[in-house]
């Protein structure tokens, strides 16, 4: 054990205390403000206003450099996996689609997984409001980018203007209309890097884009991109990671994000389980007490938010089970939840068992997962949620934690990370120093290799 907190000692710049968590906020939609009158948020809530002038000030950037390209539409359905993936394809689909010109968007569409093989990704498509609040993304848009027409995705491509009449005319079902692009090849090329590199040709994508578009259309004798004959763009499966995201600003990178919001059915549940995290917590404080007043157990009021990322379809280089749970019992202990009672975020019972009763043994932490919060319907309610919808409310839970542990790389621990470090600075928040923590995040991993290590994920995450 000596040894092993030696290593996690050289490894990481740990924190050394606990913060609190912060009130919630209403979820309407700001109206464009400057900088110098933006309201003090807390962006860390899974309920901040959504700041649209970072967004807007892009948007009208492009919009008054002769940039836009009528008929031009994006799809951004080709995401899988977790919700930190799909949450982060399609946000970095949406930023290529602003950077290209486009001029049309069909709202964007969920790729599903197997029920019973979490590996299987490419199952059936369901709509954004799966996961996100579609009149939300709309309203945000709408204010933000007004260049920019939505379209339903349960009406399909013909209820896109020209496409119909651009199928009849090509002989072509509209789907084989959709051009599919990877947007590393536009702009530059990246000279021996490895292919998991960030685009580094961000700034001349949307130049090199759409003299594409013009010199494809020359080869083939066909008419310019226009509302009468609209181009359908696809992206390629991997650009989740494509956009670096402090590259627009800190104000874009730490608001950005807020165009996907929740389900608010999603978050009551999500209310109700830190609620009773809260009031878990507050009693076992109490039960601690000795008669001077003095607490022996955890930190009143307070829990420990820990994700677990060892279920089926995580990758064999990943840390094991050894290396997370080591790790977060360390720093558990080193933040005072010696006694004290833990949240625990995970999709598999047997490991949240396993979990639990190490917990229990060596630091008397009393771990809760969210079957053991909530009863009547909420129970029944979180039960009908699919797997990935789970998450979304342990993710919401995890926000609300008082000091969060998970993993790197799981995208879903990042995910966490990065949004709680929003709290700290705001509108302006400095990127989290990879490696390290901040005072209200800490995550076990390896740092050593770029690639091999996936630290280019925190470069592309959108929080």
């Amino acid at each position: 054990m000596t040894l092993f907190i030696i290593w996690y000692n050289r490894l990481f710049n740990t924190a050394s205390h606990v913060s609190t968590d912060t009130s919630i906020h209403t979820a309407f939609s700001q109206p464009n403000i400057s900088p110098s009158t933006t309201p003090v948020v807390d962006l860390s809530s899974a309920r901040a206003p959504f700041i649209s002038w970072p967004l807007q000030r892009l948007c009208t950037e492009q919009a008054s450099s002769s940039s836009l390209i009528p008929g031009l539409v994006f799809l951004c359905d080709n995401n899988s996996g977790g919700p930190g993936n799909i949450r982060n394809y399609i946000l970095t689909c949406i930023r290529y689609a602003i950077e290209a010109g486009a001029t049309g968007l069909q709202i964007p569409r969920i790729r599903t997984r197997s029920s019973s093989n979490k590996a299987d990704l490419f199952r059936e498509y369901q709509p954004l409001s799966y996961m996100f609040s579609e009149s939300h993304f709309r309203a945000a848009m709408e204010e933000a980018c007004p260049h920019i027409a939505l379209f339903a995705s349960n009406a399909g491509l013909d209820a896109i203007p020209g496409v119909a009449a651009k199928a009849l005319r090509e002989n072509l079902e509209p789907e084989r209309m959709i051009r599919r692009v990877t947007p590393k090849e536009f702009g530059g090329s990246r000279a021996g890097c490895d292919a998991r590199d960030p685009n580094r040709h961000t700034d001349r994508f949307g130049a090199a884009f759409r003299g594409w578009t013009r010199d494809l259309a020359a080869e083939r004798g066909l008419a310019p991109t226009s509302w009468e004959n609209p181009l359908l763009v696809r992206l390629s499966w991997g650009v989740l990671w494509d956009w670096p995201v402090i590259r627009d600003g800190p104000e874009f990178a730490a608001t950005f994000g807020g165009l996907l919001r929740v389900r608010e059915d999603i978050l009551e549940l999500a209310d109700q389980i830190v609620l009773s995290m809260k009031q878990l917590a507050a009693s076992s404080a109490e039960r601690g007490s000795k008669d001077d007043g003095s607490v022996m157990s955890g930190p009143s009021g307070l829990f420990l938010g820990v994700h677990l990322r060892t279920e089926e379809d995580a990758l064999s280089q990943w840390p094991t089970y050894e290396n997370q749970s080591r790790g977060y019992l360390y720093k558990a202990e080193k933040q005072g939840f010696r006694g004290g009672v833990a949240y625990l975020a995970s999709g598999s019972e047997k490991e949240t068992r396993r979990f639990s009763e190490d917990a229990r043994a060596h630091l008397d932490l009393n771990v809760k997962s969210k079957y053991d919060l909530v009863q009547g319907r909420e129970l029944e309610k979180l039960k009908s949620l699919s797997w990935d919808q789970q998450a979304i409310v342990d993710f919401a839970v995890l926000l609300r934690s008082d000091y969060f542990v998970g993993v790197s790389p799981s995208s879903f621990s990042i995910n966490v990370a990065l949004k709680r470090h929003l709290q700290q600075e705001g509108l302006y928040t400095r990127p989290w120093k990879v490696g390290a923590s901040d005072k209200r995040s800490w995550l076990v991993g390896w740092y050593s290799s770029y690639w091999n290590d996936w630290l280019f994920m925190f470069d592309g995450m959108w929080p």
